[in-house]
């Protein structure tokens, strides 16, 4: 997986005036949720932007709250890509992932950005992008090749995800699809159903004629 630089500041006041002042000045608000699992009532210290969710059975989780630039994000939202984030808070270094994006629903506007801490003890699911290599045998014979799922969600530690997973789809033959069922990938863990059509050789009308053609020989 790619890495991307994202400087982030610290964000202490949470109301929607605040919210609002922020994004006019061509900020973002974000919050980074995947930190330290801790007993409740907490007696630590946070520190600035960090909070404690209670999650239940008197257990807590530190998520943090942040502002990053719009320009410093364009290059990381506008694009099929996914990278692993090398996060700097006021000089402390933090590895995160893309979670979610909410956009203005008219506007093409980043409202907020949610992030994830990862390490590399804890795996992480997230969608990749599928590649599809070689002139599959369908295709040969007058099929059309499509791809259903242009993303897999998999569950892996965040330094083991890929760019891409790619498939190879040369022994696929005429009306044959691939499943997730039929793949495998080292180290990843495909989280979509078994069933889930990946891609397929759709039989194309010149590929109906050339079959009857052949069977009324």
């Amino acid at each position: 997986m790619k890495t991307y630089n994202l400087s982030a500041q610290p964000r202490t006041n949470l109301g929607k005036k605040a919210t609002k002042e922020l994004r006019n000045n061509g900020l973002i608000p974000v919050v980074m949720n995947g930190g330290e699992l801790v007993d409740l009532p907490f007696a630590g210290k946070l520190t600035d932007g960090q909070q404690v969710i209670e999650i239940g059975n008197n257990k807590g989780i530190i998520t943090t709250n942040l502002t990053v630039k719009v320009e410093d994000v364009r290059k990381l939202i506008y694009t099929p890509e996914i990278f692993a984030i090398n996060l700097d808070v006021n000089g402390v270094k933090t590895s995160a992932i893309l979670k979610d994006i909410q956009f203005h629903p008219v506007k093409d506007e980043i409202l907020h950005i949610d992030l994830l801490e990862v390490t590399d003890k804890k795996p992480v699911t997230v969608e990749v992008p599928v590649k599809l290599e070689g002139h599959a045998e369908g295709v040969k014979a007058g099929g059309k090749l499509s791809l259903s799922m242009k993303k897999i969600k998999v569950n892996a530690i965040y330094s083991a995800i890929p760019e891409k997973v790619v498939i190879n789809v040369d022994s696929l033959g005429l009306g044959k699809t691939i499943q997730i069922g039929d793949l495998h990938f080292e180290g990843l863990e495909l989280m979509n159903a078994k069933n889930a059509v990946v891609c397929a050789v759709q039989l194309t009308r010149a590929a109906r004629g050339a079959a009857a053609t052949a069977d009324a020989k």
